[in-house]
């Protein structure tokens, strides 16, 4: 029987599945906004949700599943401290999906996925190259 196989594959190995929505659980959770196709978000939207809710329970199993699955202890920290605090009322819908239009390269649907009730002000901001001195003094 096939029950609860209703997961895309996305022509990609499991272990490449896997990591690929590991790495992607991990930027939601640190910068709490990334942009991807939208197929991808949709199945992103059902990783992520899983994990707000353990950082929801807050006991030290759930903590350990998290860490086991995202990458960063940093953005562990701030699913079982910041998140948890902030959806400790709602019952799920931790995440939103909205549409871009198409990608050039390849006119692949793309879409934005969120945290909702986030405050952009507090996202940290995306690392820049850092230019040597020597060039900064040049201009």
């Amino acid at each position: 029987m096939r029950h609860l196989k209703q997961k895309k594959h996305f022509s990609r190995t499991t272990s490449h599945r896997v990591a690929m929505f590991r790495n992607m659980v991990t930027s939601l959770l640190e910068f709490e906004k990334i942009t991807t196709t939208l197929p991808k978000a949709k199945e992103l939207r059902r990783v992520a949700e899983r994990m707000v809710t353990l950082g929801k329970r807050g006991n030290l199993a759930s903590k350990r599943r998290a860490l086991s699955f995202v990458r960063t202890r940093t953005a562990v920290n701030k699913l079982f401290g910041a998140l948890a605090e902030r959806y400790k009322e709602r019952s799920g819908g931790y995440t939103r999906i909205m549409k871009l239009g198409t990608r050039v390269g390849d006119a692949a649907p793309m879409a934005i996925i969120e945290l909702v009730d986030r405050d952009p002000s507090a996202m940290p901001k995306k690392r820049t190259r850092r230019v040597p001195e020597a060039q900064q003094a040049a201009k």
